[in-house]
């Protein structure tokens, strides 16, 4: 067990860990959060080092990460770039603070930028509950989630740090001394990027594979099909299999191959519960089909975290869909043509 692991399990912030190939991991507190915190990475490279993932925006993240680049013999000064696996607000929130505070450039995959500017001219909170509307959540359910959680919303996802590089997969970060290079793994969210560091025999995986939880894998627009590509960059990463896994949460693991196997399990058999569901149910919306799944607790007691759920629910059901498994009829899912034979 790795003292990340050990961590864990004992409910406490691990230490920042100097790792192979010189990396730095850098545990940044996400306040009142069950995932505790996120891990940041260090990359110190012939002039300079790389920040990937800052964090979660807060006075003590901020504490947090210079006491880890004050450990790894380093200030923010030193900083001459920040890569981020993606954009929620737990990976990308101090960036801003960090930039301000070194002149880094910031480098993301162009479909996460994207999405950055798709939401930009939108309110966060007035966006989730158009989404909420657009996959039939009642009224009452969208009111009392805004009603409860929309400020945090927009605060926590009011626009971030812009980029200035643009990382596609394969790409090598712009940093000397390091051959840190780019894997596009969509699904979490469309521009999602693990990083390879061939010669610490390292991937950085960011959420795209956890060690113990199932990241979430949303539906954000109709057309999309981000659990295909979930699913599809799971096989891509099981490559690595030889590379220890450094994730964006919990800890630090082997078995890259397994994991992504694990979470391609899981994630079937959710298709399989959600069509029997539907089967039992007759035709139904999303929302009561997402009621009647199994959950880590009790649906009534999800609180935020419905909005995940129902998200989930709908990436499930439009891979059904592609499949031919699942019809859709205005608001209503029905058991396709296909659902006898399987």
């Amino acid at each position: 067990m790795n003292l990340q692991q050990a961590a864990w399990r004992a409910r406490t912030l691990p230490p920042v860990e100097k790792l192979a190939g010189g990396l730095v991991s850098v545990p940044v507190p996400i306040p009142n959060n069950p995932l505790r915190y996120t891990l940041c990475y260090l990359v110190p490279g012939d002039d300079g080092l790389v920040v990937v993932d800052p964090g979660w925006e807060s006075d003590t993240g901020w504490q947090a990460l210079t006491a880890g680049l004050a450990e790894a013999g380093a200030t923010a000064a030193d900083v001459t770039g920040v890569v981020l696996t993606h954009v929620h607000p737990d990976h990308h929130g101090l960036t801003a603070r960090l930039r301000d505070a070194s002149g880094a450039w910031v480098a993301m995959h162009p479909a996460e930028h994207a999405t950055m500017l798709r939401d930009r001219d939108t309110e966060p909170s007035a966006a989730l509950a158009g989404w909420m509307r657009q996959l039939h959540v009642p009224a009452e359910e969208i009111d009392g989630l805004i009603g409860k959680f929309g400020a945090a919303v927009d605060l926590h996802f009011a626009p971030l740090a812009d980029a200035d590089v643009m990382l596609d997969d394969g790409d090598l970060v712009p940093l000397a001394g390091r051959r840190l290079r780019a894997v596009w793994t969509p699904g979490h969210t469309p521009g999602h990027l693990c990083l390879l560091e061939p010669d610490a025999q390292v991937l950085l995986t960011g959420d795209h594979v956890l060690p113990r939880i199932s990241p979430n894998i949303g539906l954000q627009l109709s057309g999309e099909d981000p659990l295909g590509l979930y699913l599809e960059s799971l096989e891509k990463v099981a490559a690595y299999d030889e590379y220890e896994a450094l994730p964006g949460h919990e800890y630090r693991f082997r078995g890259i191959a397994a994991r992504a196997a694990e979470l391609d399990t899981h994630h079937r058999e959710r298709c399989r519960e959600i069509l029997e569901t539907v089967e039992r149910l007759g035709p139904a919306t999303i929302w009561q089909v997402a009621s009647q799944l199994t959950w880590s607790r009790p649906w009534d007691q999800i609180g935020p975290m419905l909005v995940g759920a129902v998200a989930e629910t709908a990436a499930h059901v439009e891979l059904l869909i592609r499949t031919g498994t699942l019809t859709r009829d205005g608001d209503r899912l029905r058991a396709g043509a296909l659902a006898g034979g399987r």
